[in-house]
């Protein structure tokens, strides 16, 4: 058993315990609070001076599919070949080995939604993980996590200059469509089969994920930067009765009532980078806080690689300096991420019974100054400074 005491505990769901106790077993949180016994038999981690916080959450990454310091050989996110190809398994292309994931154990962040990247329509099957192991079958948290699908520029690029659709937004648009026209009517014959139990019927892995996502038991995450991409991405769920995620939603401040009333989430970034094409040209940190304040659920993200992922914090940060509330900010990498991940009931937060992702910091984290001295993952020591 572990115990850590005297430092400054942040739950992220409750009070803020100032010199409480926080107690680990079984990779488990035990007990937290202002007054909490410690065992005999534990180990005493003294936090007097510190700040203790749950694991960061990184909402929207590629860590382990765009590998670090290899160069194009590590790049396995995008499947070039077809728009449509909802049967691809992030699972499959992830490197627990990518030097990212070491980065990532030393920057306080204990978990990460990573998979494919959006040069598809539909681009596959995404993964939520930890960021300490060495089989990534052992790091899972929830897979899959998320169907990936993309809008704007990125899809009519890829297949535009291929001569292929989609070559335009209309096209993007319709071939998502057709595709989950496709799930529904697979799904109907699938139904009638199951009252004849001497047929065969062939399945489809393409339309099995596809019902997925119809049934909603897998959201669509889908990747828009302009305003009128996330409204074209919102309208063909509600056309379809789908949950959806919305990623990037770099324009997300142009129309936040409108999103606030929608109730969809956002997960929004990366902020931390130039202009570097058209559709990015209402980039700003004032973005997820202009989000939160108008009532719409926010995460930040690194997008990683495009923003190295030891720097989420360093987001939220930017997110305050531009006007977003403190509270908001550790929230939208913490306990906020979780909710908008489903995965609240393990991690985000330092409550008894989640996951022991704890991390201790030698200052603020939202302080660009301070760094993580001690970081546990599942109960177990996984960097300490």
């Amino acid at each position: 058993m572990l115990a850590i005491t005297n430092g400054k505990i942040y739950t992220m769901t409750g009070e803020v315990f100032d010199g409480g106790t926080l107690l680990i077993k079984d990779g488990k949180i035990e007990e937290v609070g202002q007054e909490v016994a410690i065992p005999e038999n534990a180990k005493v981690i003294d936090a007097k001076g510190k700040y203790v916080f749950p694991g960061f959450i990184d909402a929207h990454s590629h860590i382990g599919i765009f590998e670090e310091a290899v160069g194009e050989i590590g790049e396995e996110g995008n499947e070039w070949t077809d728009p449509v190809t909802p049967q691809l398994r992030a699972i499959d292309a992830i490197n627990p080995a990518d030097q990212a994931f070491e980065d990532a154990v030393m920057g306080g962040i204990t978990c990460v939604f990573t998979g494919p990247g959006s040069a598809n329509v539909i681009g596959g099957q995404s993964v939520i993980m930890k960021t300490h192991g060495k089989i990534i079958d052992s790091m899972v948290v929830k897979a899959p996590a998320g169907l990936k699908v993309a809008f704007g520029e990125n899809p009519k690029r890829v297949y535009g200059e291929q001569k292929k659709m989609p070559a335009t937004r209309m096209a993007t648009a319709a071939l998502l469509r057709e595709a989950l026209t496709n799930a529904q009517n697979y799904k109907a014959k699938r139904e009638k089969n199951h009252d004849k139990p001497d047929e065969v019927f062939e399945k489809d892995l393409k339309m099995e994920i596809l019902c997925e996502v119809l049934d909603k038991k897998l959201p669509l995450r889908a990747h828009a930067h302009r305003a009128d991409d996330i409204m074209t991405a919102v309208r063909i769920a509600r056309e379809f009765d789908l949950d959806i995620v919305l990623e990037h939603c770099t324009e997300g401040h142009l129309i936040a009532d409108e999103l606030a009333k929608l109730d969809v989430p956002a997960i929004v970034g990366p902020s931390l980078s130039n202009r570097s094409k058209v559709e990015l040209k209402n980039l700003s940190f004032k973005t997820p806080g202009v989000l939160a304040e108008k009532g719409v659920k926010v995460a930040i993200m690194t997008d990683h690689p495009v923003i190295p992922i030891q720097y989420l914090p360093v987001c939220a940060a930017l997110a305050v300096r531009e006007g977003m509330k403190e509270e908001d900010a550790l929230a939208a990498i913490s306990i906020r991420a979780a909710e908008i991940l489903g995965i609240a009931d393990r991690v985000g937060s330092l409550d008894a019974g989640k996951d022991a992702d704890v991390v201790i910091w030698n200052g603020y984290p939202l302080d660009i100054m301070s760094k993580p001295c001690l970081v546990i993952i599942d109960g177990k020591i996984a960097y300490e400074n």
